[in-house]
């Protein structure tokens, strides 16, 4: 019956068996020679060290149809998270303008596209923060299209005014409460409103809940510094999460937008570009993630996107790109957790892999680069048992690349020419490499 409710839906997995493969954990770093990967039913079934590989496939699979990789050499690495995107910003308009205010039907039919290419660079899995909807992580999770594993906030909640709220000041006031839910944003004011929008967020597939606590650069209306939500609503917000068994994260740049979410509750924290030492220090004590998303503000500030602002706002865009290196830097050295985000709307999303370079830049070690694209955003998405980890148990989500990221962490930013493969839910649903097809066909074999 599911196969006739939906055709679409994918043959069962093969089963893989990755032989003589460099195995990186980032747990810690160790780099394991020689090591065998044994894939069924899209996960880690078996791992192994192995000088005779070709024994212990037969052993393993008891006489099953397996196929076998000789990697070679090359380097596997747990499939790549980005834990703040907006796939209901996707490119195919010129402007920021016209990037969020596109035709709905428009939008959507572009989502997948959009989806498919973060595959492609090796995200298995994306957290997206406002915009997303359920129709869409079910036609990913479903094999209706190929994307990553999708978690969404579905629209990012705003106070009147504040950074989700898209009206120019010259726009009308909203008809009625919940105002508008086009595009990334809904609105809510006071607690009681703010109760109703999470609760309706999370009736919709909401896997968390995002609010905007400061100004933001795209929004019309509000300044950087802007302190949105008091303690009440903020409260309001992180009880309903808490209710439901999942958590809040924030849109906030400041100090005083940060200390505001941390103290009421807030798991997470959006952007932190103007954070300083003390509230760093506030953040780690608490196990509050910060996900940096440096590469929005340098690509919208380079000459390949210089139209993509106006002007009114391109000045506010130069303030938080200025702080963001040294905000990492701080939050680094407080010993605060960094996930891996990128923020990137509309054209600017083909520079999804260009934080791995900004945040070399700020001075971050290799490792502690790749533990923010692995294990730390497992570990908010509360799933690291499943994800962010080769090992027995969790999904088959890995890609395999040609050097070593622990060595030059920039051949992630470089996938055209550095990832070979990229498996999601043990299957090959990108390769680069001559060795092994891509795993598409959903035609049964006739022999």
């Amino acid at each position: 019956m599911a196969a006739a409710n939906k055709p679409w839906t994918a043959r069962p997995q093969k089963r893989y068996r990755l032989i003589d493969a460099t195995l990186i954990d980032p747990k810690d770093g160790q780099v394991f020679f020689h090591v065998s990967i044994d894939i069924k039913d899209g996960l880690i079934h078996k791992l192994a060290k192995s000088t005779s590989p070709g024994d212990e496939v037969l052993s393993w699979t008891h006489g099953e149809n397996v196929t076998i990789i000789n990697l070679e050499g090359k380097f596997v690495l747990p499939g790549l998270i980005d834990c703040h995107v907006h796939l209901s910003a996707p490119p195919g308009e010129e402007g920021l303008r016209d990037t969020m205010n596109q035709d709905h039907n428009t939008n959507l039919l572009r989502q997948p596209y959009l989806a498919h290419e973060m595959l492609r660079r090796g995200f298995t899995s994306v957290r997206d923060c406002g915009g997303a909807g359920l129709a869409l992580k079910e036609a990913l999770a479903e094999g209706l299209h190929p994307g990553p594993r999708l978690f969404i906030a579905g629209h990012g909640i705003s106070q009147t005014g504040g950074h989700g709220d898209v009206r120019s000041a010259k726009d009308a006031e909203y008809a009625c409460c919940g105002g508008n839910t086009r595009g990334l944003g809904r609105i809510a004011d006071g607690v009681d409103q703010c109760l109703h929008a999470a609760r309706e967020e999370l009736r919709q597939g909401a896997d968390f809940i995002k609010i905007m606590l400061s100004g933001g650069v795209v929004s019309p209306t509000d300044k950087l510094r802007a302190v949105q939500y008091t303690p009440e609503e903020i409260r309001a917000f992180t009880r309903v999460a808490s209710d439901s068994g999942t958590y809040v994260t924030a849109h906030a740049y400041t100090p005083a937008a940060i200390r505001n979410a941390v103290e009421n509750g807030v798991s997470g924290i959006e952007h932190g570009n103007l954070i300083d030492e003390s509230t760093a220090k506030l953040m780690a004590q608490k196990g509050v993630f910060l996900t940096p998303t440096l590469v929005t503000y340098a690509t919208m500030a380079s000459k390949e996107f210089s139209s993509f602002l106006p002007p009114s706002i391109a000045a506010k865009n130069l303030e938080v790109l200025d702080a963001g290196l040294h905000s990492i830097q701080i939050a680094e050295r407080a010993g605060v957790t960094m996930c891996y985000g990128t923020d990137l709307l509309g054209p600017l999303q083909v520079k999804q892999t260009g934080e791995f370079a900004l945040r070399k830049q700020a001075g971050l070690s290799a490792l502690s680069i790749v533990q923010s694209a692995t294990i730390n955003g497992a570990r908010m998405l509360r799933h690291e048992k499943q994800l962010g980890r080769i090992k027995e148990g969790a999904f088959a989500d890995l890609i395999v690349l040609n050097a070593n990221p622990l060595e030059d962490i920039e051949v992630l930013g470089r996938p055209d020419q550095h990832l070979l493969l990229v498996i999601k839910d043990g299957r090959v649903v990108t390769s680069r490499w001559s060795k092994l097809a891509e795993d598409v066909s959903k035609e049964v074999v006739i022999e």
